[in-house]
């Protein structure tokens, strides 16, 4: 089966994509769960600001984690497109732009990690501020990082539902891993819409459906080159 319009294989496609969800598996984690949770203390602006000015390196690379997530994000939604075009064109297109909206609000929300690192780093800033409103300010671009982000998630959740739906109707991928993507979808979606629908909620759904995720890509990686190629 071969996208007529670009000529590229879905075999093709199912490689890259795999390989750019493996990359993004690698690069996310760490950031998020080793470089900021070393800078970055919950209500302590101050103690913040001290560990990203003595780990300059780490917070930059913490950036450039994030960065190549996004930026795999654009790879995976194009190779997603061609794998998937032949079940349905159109929503295939459709699936893919929803992470591309997610993942322009994501690049977005990445200038706040950079406005911080030139607050605390850049001459100007540091004789206009008062010590405590420049280490204040840093806080709150930390904040809106996070906030713009996560808000952008709820494209990615509406990604995820059509794309496995998308999986799901294809003859040539497993369908239990379009109801597992579907499953992360409406994960991400309930995490991102709990701060608004049910605030008193302790719980991080996307923590629970995320693996539909990991699966698929082992999938496309172990199982992609395999797909019958089909006129």
């Amino acid at each position: 089966m071969v996208n007529s319009t670009t000529n590229t294989p879905i075999r093709r496609a199912a490689i890259i994509a795999g390989i750019g969800l493996l990359i993004m598996v690698i690069a996310a984690p760490f950031a998020e769960l080793f470089v900021f949770p070393k800078l970055v203390v919950p209500g302590n602006a101050t103690e913040t600001a001290k560990n990203i000015v003595a780990n300059k390196t780490l917070f930059i690379s913490g950036i450039f984690g994030y960065l190549i997530t996004f930026i795999c994000d654009l790879l995976v939604s194009w190779a997603l497109y061609v794998l998937l075009k032949p079940v349905n064109e159109n929503l295939s297109l459709l699936t893919a732009w929803f992470r591309l909206v997610y993942t322009v609000i994501a690049l977005v929300a990445l200038l706040n990690l950079v406005t911080v690192f030139r607050l605390l780093n850049a001459s100007a800033y540091l004789t206009v501020f008062q010590p405590d409103q420049l280490h204040a300010q840093a806080m709150l671009s930390l904040d809106a990082f996070r906030s713009q982000w996560y808000f952008g998630l709820l494209f990615f959740a509406i990604h995820l539902v059509l794309l496995g739906y998308l999986v799901f109707r294809s003859n040539y991928i497993p369908r239990i891993l379009g109801v597992l993507l579907a499953i992360a979808g409406l994960g991400y979606m309930l995490t991102t819409l709990k701060p608004y629908l049910f605030p008193h909620v302790n719980i991080d759904f996307a923590m629970y459906t995320y693996y539909g995720e990991l699966i698929f890509m082992l999938w496309l990686l172990i199982k992609g080159s395999r797909i019958k190629e089909t006129n």
